[in-house]
């Protein structure tokens, strides 16, 4: 009979009360106070992994998962409360830190094109509605830029969240009207640009208008526009809002651009929908923090 004993670990499982971890390593990153916070403002039983302990001397050494006790002390409200453990009885200290320290790097992460579907699988609501409002212009959710597909899956989320449905709609009412669902129109600057200018300027943003005057330029002609003036989304905003105010008898005030987006940057100034597809195969999951 083969013997596969070399690749299954040699550990054993228990439950320990939080009180027994020791997570005081030098080799350990700081907790992050604030990602405890919203995991635990968030929690969920089943998104909690077993944590990697070390007993060596009798101590219970914590080398993986130092950011899952204390999210589960916060949200039990006590450090009682005991927590799966992979426990290995044969590590020394330092290959505890190794295995700190390489433990991400043959992990694969997940891209958010994938962790979008498997939301969609789950049935979660926020997707859906983002999916079906997609669809309802003709286009597609993808990974492979191609005419209607937008690959721009988290700046899709970004607009909804920080926006509401009704900026995405119009984002993408504008977006397809002008454009008519061109691969490069549909990028995740392009998309935020278009945002900022309806959160803006509101009903004083005349789709007629946007379509005509804004459509007037191509969009390689925006994109090296947008690029000349500022990075990001905000570069592409003021590329379109040039082409919008040009030859218009009330034009948008520019100050209201840059009045009504401070405070709205995050997330939408970076163009996330182009990440190449990576080649190497992971070996195994996210480990939890």
């Amino acid at each position: 009979m083969a013997d596969f004993s070399m690749f299954v670990p040699n550990v054993h499982f228990e439950q320990i009360p939080i009180k027994n971890l020791v997570s005081n390593q030098e080799y350990q990153r700081n907790i992050s106070e604030q990602h405890v916070l919203n995991a635990a403002a968030h929690f969920d039983l089943y998104q909690i992994n077993p944590v990697k302990v070390s007993r060596r001397n009798g101590v219970n050494y914590v080398f993986n998962g130092q950011h899952t006790v204390e999210i589960v002390a916060l949200a039990s409200g006590s450090r009682d409360t005991p927590v799966w453990c992979m426990i290995y009885d044969d590590l020394n200290y330092e290959h505890e830190a190794d295995i700190f320290a390489n433990q991400m790097k043959f992990v694969k992460p997940l891209k958010p094109y994938e962790v979008f579907m498997a939301n969609i699988e789950a049935g979660n609501q926020k997707q859906l509605i983002i999916r079906d409002l997609v669809e309802s212009y003709s286009l597609s959710i993808g990974q492979v830029r191609n005419y209607g597909v937008v690959c721009a899956v988290s700046t899709l989320e970004s607009i909804y969240d920080k926006f509401g449905y009704h900026v995405l709609d119009r984002t993408l009412r504008l977006c397809v009207g002008t454009w008519e669902g061109d691969m490069n129109s549909l990028s995740a600057n392009m998309l935020n640009g278009i945002a900022r200018l309806v959160h803006t300027f509101g009903d004083a943003l005349k789709d007629e208008n946007f379509k005509e005057k804004v459509g007037e330029m191509s969009v390689k002609l925006l994109s090296r526009t947008a690029k000349e003036r500022r990075p990001g989304s905000m570069g592409y905003a003021e590329a379109m809002l040039i082409a919008y105010n040009r030859k218009c008898k009330y034009p948008l005030k520019w100050t209201r651009l840059y009045e009504k987006n401070v405070g709205n940057s995050e997330g939408l100034d970076i163009d996330t929908d182009l990440d190449e597809e990576e080649n190497e195969d992971s070996f195994g999951d996210n480990p939890e923090e």
